[in-house]
């Protein structure tokens, strides 16, 4: 049966899961706080299209990026960025995966991995650099994805929504009453839903605090991603240093630039949403927070490993709070969550650790039976 359907959040998931309700025959709305769809974590992360090599300690979610990687890559091909070579660099230096484990790591996931060319391994410290391989990965352009996925929802009839804030949410017969804030001149009103989606990412408890709703333990990282023009030699060129206190240097497709961050340095502090605590905004920490770079240091930890990473040039960065699992910390899994009927019925949150898994997020929806 044809029904009415809010999706709360306009990052990829949002966009995507609203045009596939909406092909599944259902009437869509979409509303998004900010002036922009894929305005915030969607645009501002490492734009890498994961194919498994991130994740040597969590199995499940390696394997389900090795599915998700040439779905994706096909979906979007006009948005992906593949003309560049990929590396990954192994040091046992603080390191939590050895040479032979990452070995047997790629095989075990069927990841096709080689020996880096000698050019590539003459630019590593060979005292802190124990294996450089050659992989396939690739990066995605989130301005072009946006545009795409636009494009797709009004060939969907998703009625979409900007500069509308989702305030709370509460029983209405059988179905649900979303009150609704223009942000701009903060006028409101409720519209009704059968069922509401809540994609909001970092900001997935605002909605629960609001409609006195039991909060969902999250974890929360304000987060610098550096953009940095990087020497000729790395023009065509990603490198990534793991697996622990390392970092990454990746193509970001939408700037022309690179994105530098790094495990120990990006995040500049943390918090959480417990179950039982006062609730914290993340959006209000967003705009309030003290921006201090720590580029240097980014820099000149990582230049020990690769000197020339020492002729990057800083151009600007990019701030937003990164949100994952309390579980997750320990394994660096990016399992989907979905809590179904979270506090009343069709009130349902879904997460995502990472763009190119939005087709697990499809399956865990589906597999609930929600929607029938």
């Amino acid at each position: 049966m044809k029904k009415k359907l809010i999706v709360v959040g306009g990052g990829f998931f949002g966009l995507y899961l609203a045009e596939h309700f909406s092909k599944l025959g259902h009437e869509v709305q979409l509303f998004e706080k900010e002036q922009n769809f894929m305005s915030r974590a969607s645009y501002t992360n490492q734009a890498r299209v994961h194919n498994g090599y991130h994740y040597p300690r969590s199995i499940l979610t390696a394997l389900r990026s090795r599915v998700s990687f040439p779905r994706f890559v096909a979906e979007f091909e006009d948005c992906i960025s593949s003309d560049f070579e990929k590396y990954y660099m192994i040091s046992n230096h603080l390191g939590k995966v050895s040479v032979n484990q990452f070995i047997k790591f790629c095989e075990r996931i069927g990841a096709s991995y080689e020996p880096a060319p000698v050019r590539v391994q003459k630019l590593t410290n060979p005292a802190l650099i124990d294996a450089s391989f050659t992989v396939t990965e690739y990066a995605f352009d989130a301005l072009k994805l946006r545009d795409v996925m636009l494009g797709r929802l009004a060939n969907a009839s998703v009625k979409c929504n900007t500069g509308v804030s989702v305030e709370c949410v509460k029983q209405y017969r059988d179905g649900l009453l979303v009150s609704i804030k223009d942000v701009q001149s903060e006028e409101q009103h409720e519209v009704y839903a059968d069922h509401v989606f809540n994609c909001t990412y970092a900001h997935m408890n605002y909605i629960l605090a609001n409609s006195q709703i039991e909060l969902i333990p999250l974890k929360h990282e304000m987060t610098e991603m550096c953009l940095v023009d990087v020497p000729d030699e790395l023009k065509k060129i990603g490198l990534t240093l793991m697996c622990g206190p390392f970092f990454s240097v990746m193509p970001f497709p939408s700037t022309g630039l690179h994105s530098f961050s790094h495990v120990r340095y990006t995040p500049h502090y943390e918090w959480m949403d417990k179950t039982a605590a006062p609730y914290t905004d993340s959006y209000l920490k967003y705009q309030a927070d003290g921006r201090m770079s720590a580029w240097r240091y980014m820099q000149k930890d990582a230049m020990r490993y690769l000197p020339i990473l020492s002729e990057c040039q800083y151009d600007r960065s990019l701030w937003e709070v990164k949100t994952v699992l309390p579980r997750s910390e320990s394994s660096d899994s990016r399992p989907i969550l979905l809590q179904a009927n979270h506090g009343l019925p069709g009130f349902h949150c879904i997460l995502g650790g990472k763009i190119d898994n939005i087709y697990d997020a499809v399956d865990v929806i589906a597999a609930q039976h929600i929607l029938q």
